[in-house]
């Protein structure tokens, strides 16, 4: 087995050719936000992940073996409803409501306009109905929006269990908390000083 154990940054997978890279893993969403995993690539190569925490695998990532060996993750097709929705505030709109039932989406576009991809739910897709949204149901790959925080330099890992919260001062004299629930197990404080 191939004992996969670091993610390549930008910079070092800006330096490794095509021919360099061994083969393709292709996994779907729910299997990449593990750190640790079993799989076989796409010409049967059989890998175990041991990544540490960190941001979700992402479509294109290269993964390296302790030995050297460079594997590409790819994302795999998978069941997604993608909702059409006119680009400016129809669409933002649309990411706001479901942003704020923390959904995992992606957000894109492509020549038939603005889109945002989710996976199956029927009451996510009626409330994306509801506010002008023409949803198509297929397979296709699902790569949604990496978190802020993820973004900022902060990991979630994959969100369950997960006790923690964030603290932010600035000046100018009063502060208040900001405390945000979620379902998945863990909770945001933000305490603002102004």
């Amino acid at each position: 087995m191939l004992e996969l154990t670091k993610r390549l940054s930008e910079q070092e997978a800006a330096g490794i050719e095509s021919s360099e890279i061994l083969d393709n893993l292709i996994l779907p969403y729910e299997l990449r936000i593990r750190g640790r995993l079993r799989a076989t690539t796409q010409t049967k190569v059989d890998v175990g992940l041991f990544l540490d925490r960190g941001p979700v695998l992402r479509d294109g990532d290269l993964l390296q073996a302790k030995t050297g060996e460079v594997i590409r993750v790819r994302a795999a097709e998978e069941q997604v409803v993608t909702a059409r929705i006119e680009n400016g505030q129809p669409l933002a709109r649309l990411c706001y409501h479901l942003g704020n039932r923390h959904v995992t989406l992606a957000i894109g576009m492509d020549d038939k306009g603005a889109y945002v991809r989710i996976t199956p739910d029927h009451v996510l897709e009626e409330l994306a109905e509801r506010l002008g949204a023409t949803l198509i149901h297929h397979t296709a790959p699902f790569d949604p929006e990496p978190g802020a925080y993820t973004q900022a330099g902060y990991s979630h890992g994959n969100g369950h269990g997960n006790g923690h919260s964030h603290g932010h001062s600035h000046g100018n004299g009063h502060s208040h908390d900001h405390d945000h629930g979620h379902s998945h197990g863990h909770s945001h404080k933000h305490t603002h000083t102004h």
